[in-house]
C-alpha cells in the first residue's frame, strides 16, 4: 500500500489526477558543438527581436495610434470616436506585442535548450524591465533635448 504522501500527492491514500511525478523518456541527444553555436545564435536573433518589439511599446506604437486617431478627426468633429479609435488601437497593438512575446520566449526557451543550456525560465520580463528603462531614459533625452522642452514663460523663439 502506498501512502508515502510524496508517491500519492498529498495527504490522500489515492493519487489525485494530475499529480503523478513526471517521467521522462530518455534523455535526448545532444547536437553537434557546431549545431549548438547556431542554436545559440538564432536564440540571440531571437531575444534581439523580443527587445526590438518591446522598443516599440514605447514610442512608435502609441504615436501610430496617436496619427489614425488624428486623421480620424481631421475636421474636429468626431474628436470621442478618434479618442475611441486611438485608445482602442494602441491597446490592441500592445496586447497583440504581448501575445507575440510569449511566443518568441517560448521559442527562446526552446533555442537555449538546444544550444546546451539548462533553460527553465524566459525573459520577458527582464526583457520588459530592461526595454522600460532604455525607453524612459530615450524619451527624456528627446524631450529634454531634441523636443526642446523649454520654459513658457520665457520662449526661445519669441
Amino acid at each position: 500500500m502506498r501512502t508515502d504522501p510524496t508517491d500519492t500527492g498529498g495527504l490522500f491514500t489515492g493519487r489525485r489526477p494530475g499529480t503523478a511525478p513526471v517521467r521522462y523518456r530518455t534523455t535526448p541527444q545532444r547536437g553537434s558543438s557546431q549545431r549548438q553555436r547556431v542554436d545559440g545564435f538564432l536564440a540571440l536573433l531571437v531575444a534581439g527581436v523580443m527587445a526590438l518589439i518591446n522598443l516599440l511599446f514605447w514610442g512608435p506604437a502609441p504615436a501610430a495610434a496617436l496619427w489614425v486617431a488624428a486623421h480620424i478627426s481631421d475636421d474636429g468633429r468626431n474628436i470621442f470616436l478618434a479618442i475611441v479609435a486611438g485608445f482602442a488601437l494602441c491597446l490592441a497593438v500592445l496586447m497583440g506585442g504581448l501575445v507575440v512575446l510569449k511566443r518568441l520566449d517560448a521559442l527562446w526557451i526552446l533555442l537555449r535548450r538546444a544550444a546546451g543550456h539548462d533553460q527553465r525560465k524566459g525573459i520577458v520580463g527582464p526583457m520588459f524591465a530592461v526595454c522600460a528603462v532604455v525607453g524612459g531614459v530615450g524619451f527624456t533625452i528627446w524631450l529634454v533635448f531634441i523636443a526642446g522642452l523649454g520654459s513658457s514663460a520665457m520662449p526661445a523663439s519669441g
